[in-house]
């Protein structure tokens, strides 16, 4: 599946209507998105699904509005990107986020659970615009320019929140433990 077949979904959804063109590009993308949201909210499963579908449904409200300068998928991060920082400023829930809890219900999903609390503890570090460059750079791999559109904001800044997000990030795991030598 390549960009031109989501411009060529995006136009049968527009222009003729059909909901199955929009079924395709909601499969090819809901896995990164909700992997996206997973991220940004430290694991939090429930509402990283409800994010992702109000992501999915506001993509579909407003598909008229996608001009194709830039790829689907840097539209609907960006549309992502909107609708979690919409829900952070309604909530305000995540800096309450309890770690011990996450960790509790993940350990029996998962064997690896406390590095991946370190991580977590260390994206919480990051200041938002950050942690949202660094997760898209590295975890969804969308380039500077794309991350930039995402964000709306200069090329240069997006660098720099990558650049001062890898710092912090490799500062806390290595005080951690992590990457030294045994």
């Amino acid at each position: 599946m390549s960009k031109t077949d989501d411009i060529r979904w995006v136009a049968q959804v527009t222009l003729f209507g059909d909901k199955s063109a929009f079924d395709k590009l909601t499969c090819k993308y809901q896995s990164s998105i909700r992997r996206f949201f997973l991220n940004l909210t430290m694991g939090d499963a429930p509402l990283s699904d409800d994010l992702a579908q109000e992501t999915f449904i506001k993509a579909y409200m407003n598909l008229n509005s996608f001009k194709g300068m830039a790829g689907f998928s840097t539209w609907l991060y960006r549309i992502a990107y909107n609708v979690y920082y919409d829900s952070a400023r309604s909530q305000k829930h995540y800096a309450d986020i309890d770690e011990y809890e996450i960790d509790r219900q993940h350990q029996t999903q998962n064997e690896f659970s406390a590095e991946k609390m370190d991580i977590y503890k260390a994206l919480k570090l990051l200041r938002k615009e950050e942690q949202t460059a660094v997760l898209l750079f590295y975890m969804e791999d969308k380039t500077h320019v794309e991350i930039a559109k995402i964000m709306d904001c200069p090329l240069g800044t997006v660098k720099t929140y990558i650049l001062k997000g890898k710092e912090k990030l490799s500062n806390y795991l290595t005080n951690a433990g992590y990457g030294k030598d045994k």
